[in-house]
């Protein structure tokens, strides 16, 4: 890859916007190449833009001999010229702890809630498909005035579960699954399937990351989900056979750009009824 910056840089804020999306290498070294001629041009302050950050979910050691590629992404962001990282919906949000500079974590949350709100569904609960997203669906369930459930999984393997169980009321409820991305799809529709057999009216999903694969694809059309409401934050081909919105989240990520240019607040962006977006 070869890059070459066209305009005069020197002495410029420049905000560089990649979303490190599959294929994931191939974009990372984009970006890195980007802001290298960047920051060799005396750019006064680079902030790498990512709308999805790649290898999120290599974020700790869970097994021997693992690498922590979540850490090494960052370290090579910060060698390549990044002053400050911008990203939305990380995958664990203590990857900002990665960094030794700024990083403004936004969610796409509040583009979900207009359009949810839109929708206006009656007896609305929101589900968090595994433990790990409870706090996501609190959210959602606040802002949205639903209920709240959970999904609990008691796993045999990594690749097994043994049995599900749901914690809350669904029975003839619109129920809607939040969480923040996914590849496979097996958490959601294995959820879906739950909850429908459990007597749940509807069954939608929240993905803020839709990165499917082939696996993925072929889970959804086969699948109890009514939609799929997911962002633009990574590339996704059409699927034939799958009901799916994808939202707009430019807007939100050009205000934050212009905060950040400006050196204004960002977390207003997420503040509502005197709580806030998480």
């Amino acid at each position: 890859t070869f890059v070459k910056i066209e305009e005069n840089v020197r002495g410029e804020d420049v905000f560089v916007v990649q979303s490190t999306s599959p294929p994931t290498n191939h974009h990372l070294m984009e970006m890195f190449i980007m802001m290298d001629a960047l920051r060799r041009a005396s750019a006064t302050r680079i902030t790498a833009v990512l709308p999805f950050y790649g290898y999120a979910r290599q974020d700790r050691k869970d097994q021997p001999r693992v690498p922590i590629t979540a850490k090494l992404v960052a370290n090579l962001l910060v060698a390549a010229g990044a002053n400050r990282i911008l990203t939305m919906d990380l995958h664990a949000q203590q990857i900002q702890g990665f960094f030794d500079i700024p990083v403004d974590h936004l969610y796409a949350a509040p583009v979900m809630y207009d359009y949810l709100r839109r929708k206006n569904l009656p007896d609305l609960v929101v589900v968090s498909p595994d433990v790990g997203g409870l706090k996501m669906a609190h959210a959602y369930s606040q802002v949205l005035e639903g209920g709240l459930a959970i999904v609990a999984k008691r796993r045999k393997s990594a690749e097994h579960v043994e049995s599900m169980a749901i914690i809350g009321e669904i029975r003839g409820k619109n129920v809607l699954m939040v969480d923040d991305l996914t590849e496979t799809a097996g958490t959601l529709t294995e959820a879906a399937a739950l909850l429908r057999k459990k007597g749940a009216k509807s069954v939608y999903a929240c993905v803020s990351h839709a990165i499917l694969n082939d696996l993925g694809v072929q889970r959804l059309k086969k699948s109890n989900i009514d939609e799929l409401i997911t962002t633009d934050t990574v590339l996704r081909p059409q699927i034939d056979g799958v009901r799916i919105t994808t939202l707009s989240v430019a807007g939100l990520l050009g205000e934050a750009i212009k905060r950040i240019h400006s050196n204004s607040s960002v977390t207003s962006l997420f503040e509502f009824k005197g709580g806030r977006t998480s």
